[in-house]
């Protein structure tokens, strides 16, 4: 179980399933400091982390929290960029491990 500094509390192997069903096997950061229903990256890490927050307007997904899913072992932070399914752009993301 994970926790971020901002009270989402969320299961690291439900984000793994979000991930494998996206047909992707990572997910970019996309911290962003906005609304939920304004979040310019609905693929992100970011935004679906909201769903678990106390308050779903509250960006979630720091750089302490990416860490944490790195140390779980199932994720490793991408070395390169990766692009965006939203905005196409390259991003900070974890990659799936194995």
């Amino acid at each position: 179980m994970i926790e971020t500094d901002y009270g989402a509390i969320f299961e690291e192997t439900d984000l793994v399933a979000y991930i494998k069903k996206s047909g992707r096997n990572y997910i970019i950061q996309g911290q962003t400091a906005c609304s939920k229903k304004d979040h310019p990256k609905p693929s992100s890490l970011d935004y679906w982390l909201r769903q678990y927050g106390k308050n779903p307007n509250t960006k979630q997904a720091d750089n302490n929290v990416m860490k944490k899913l790195v140390a779980t072992g199932l994720f490793k932070e991408s070395e390169k960029k990766l692009i965006c399914p939203d905005s196409g752009h390259k991003c900070k993301a974890l990659v799936l491990v194995g």
